[in-house]
């Protein structure tokens, strides 16, 4: 720990001696932890002490977010003391994200009203001025500054051209390390209350040991991602939680026959969410992309996105409905009966299952699962096959449905929906609205985006805002102080 961060700090279950070190090297009050009433002690010092403008951070949260906002926060106002405390690893998401490459944004949406369309919670909210002050173009040229070359995938998608997340992680950390800024792990914030001074009180327990401190912050920024935690403080702060629900996961579909597909990819489809629950029609709830067959269900981008916005309403329902899949999206139906047609007339001799029209661009596995619902065995010619087969082949390609029962986690990119309403927040500061000098970044508010580089985006915008803000604070009490 710095020297210029010790004296924000008061320790509790501490050894006598140590404490007395601790009180003549840095001044530290302390807490007794068998009593619940706070005492100080004198201090003593050779000197008389100038009050001191010093202000301190503490971003509750090591993940994009936190650290990205508190290497802005520090750039802006240098002189502000910056503390970052995660309870677990460093940038843990950024390493696992996009399958260990991280998916650092999405370089396909230069129009903000396009890229706010991509967040089934907040979606309206984010149509104002949150990506015009930090949007991808912005993250990606800070990164590129910041020595991390990037590609731009055919879907958008944008990695680092090593593949590899380390090249973010070791970024973020080496910049915040060069600013400043002082990263604690293994540590969690349980409370926080504010005084009358404005000024906070935050308890810091080690997750290793039976050691609490006491960190006395002039501004906060929550960055907790979806963890109980930053809830929990946010509510000890006086704002209010929207029930967290799990969103970006698979279905579950219980069909023996569809197992034996897995693994088989689908370029394109169109999947329509039916639940008993939503008798309104919601456009977002039908979705278009590519589909991979899992070993017990359906997965892919179209359908996490497809759970992304139905989330709510699929958790109010028990992760139990239908799903509808268009696997020939580009045929109309009158097209495909004549295609099928076609094929009957041209392949009368040869066995349906060895003769699927290649236009269809079904692989074997796949013509066989549709032949099977049809009830037509692999032996049978086309000869053989009648028009009401032909008919019904061609509408379960068109609308081939699976009863949902139920949802898997994405692990890799868990989110959730839930958090911070953003009716709390003042989205062009990010600061609340109910506890000045409070701010929240990242998923830890009511704001949740589909699969692409969505989620961290939001993050990354979130954090440069607040860390922007409380920079700017910072700086005018300098300023203040000065005169």
């Amino acid at each position: 720990m710095s020297v210029s961060l010790a004296r924000y700090f008061l320790h509790l279950g501490v050894s006598s001696k140590t404490a007395s070190t601790r009180t003549r090297s840095y001044g530290f009050l302390l807490l007794t932890p068998k009593t619940a009433r706070r005492t100080t002690a004198a201090i003593h010092t050779d000197k008389p002490q100038k009050p001191s403008r010093e202000e301190l951070l503490v971003v509750v949260g090591g993940g994009a977010a936190g650290v990205y906002g508190a290497i802005r926060a520090k750039n802006v106002a240098p002189n502000l003391n910056v503390l970052v405390i995660e309870k677990g690893k460093l940038l843990s998401k950024v390493k696992v994200s996009g399958g260990g490459r991280c998916n650092v944004t999405n370089g396909h949406c230069a129009d903000n009203l396009v890229l706010a369309d991509h967040y089934p919670r907040g979606y309206k909210e984010l149509r104002g001025s949150f990506f015009n002050m930090h949007g991808p173009v912005d993250t990606m040229s800070w990164f590129v500054d910041h020595g991390v070359e990037l590609k731009t995938e055919d879907d958008g998608r944008v990695f680092p051209v090593t593949d590899s997340s380390s090249s973010v992680i070791d970024c973020l950390i080496s910049e915040a390390k060069c600013k400043g800024v002082s990263l604690h792990t293994g540590k969690v914030v349980t409370c926080a209350s504010a005084s009358a001074s404005g000024k906070f009180l935050l308890k810091v327990e080690k997750r290793s040991l039976n050691f609490v401190e006491l960190v006395e912050a002039d501004y906060v920024l929550i960055a907790s991602g979806s963890s109980q935690q930053g809830h929990s403080l946010a509510v000890q702060l006086g704002h209010s939680i929207v029930d967290p629900v799990p969103s970006l996961f698979t279905f579950k579909i219980e069909d023996s026959q569809l197992t034996e597909l897995t693994g088989v990819t689908f370029s394109k489809v169109i999947v329509k969410l039916k639940l008993e629950n939503v008798q309104r029609n919601i456009p977002q709830l039908t979705q278009v992309g590519p589909m991979l067959v899992t070993h017990w269900g359906l997965s892919g981008p179209a359908i996490l996105r497809l759970s992304a916005w139905g989330a709510r309403h699929l958790y109010s329902s028990g992760y139990k409905g239908k799903l509808i899949v268009d696997f020939v999206p580009d045929l109309h139906i009158g097209d495909l009966k004549s295609m099928l047609s076609q094929q009957k007339n041209r392949f009368a001799k040869q066995k349906v299952l060895n003769s699927c029209p290649t236009e269809l661009r079904l692989v074997k596995r796949f013509w066989k699962y549709i032949l099977d619902r049809e009830g037509l065995v692999g032996d049978t010619l086309w000869a053989s096959v009648s028009n009401n087969s032909l008919i019904s082949i061609a509408h379960i390609l068109k609308h081939c449905t699976f009863e949902v029962k139920g949802k898997g986690q994405f692990k890799d990119e868990f989110v959730t929906a839930g958090g911070i309403p953003l009716s709390e927040i003042h989205l062009n500061t990010m600061e609340s609205k109910i506890q000045p000098n409070l701010f929240f970044a990242g998923e830890v508010l009511n704001v949740d985006g589909v699969t692409g580089g969505f989620n961290f985006q939001n993050a990354w915008s979130g954090g440069y805002i607040a860390g922007s803000s409380i920079g700017r604070l910072a700086g005018n009490a300098n300023l203040e102080g000065a005169m």
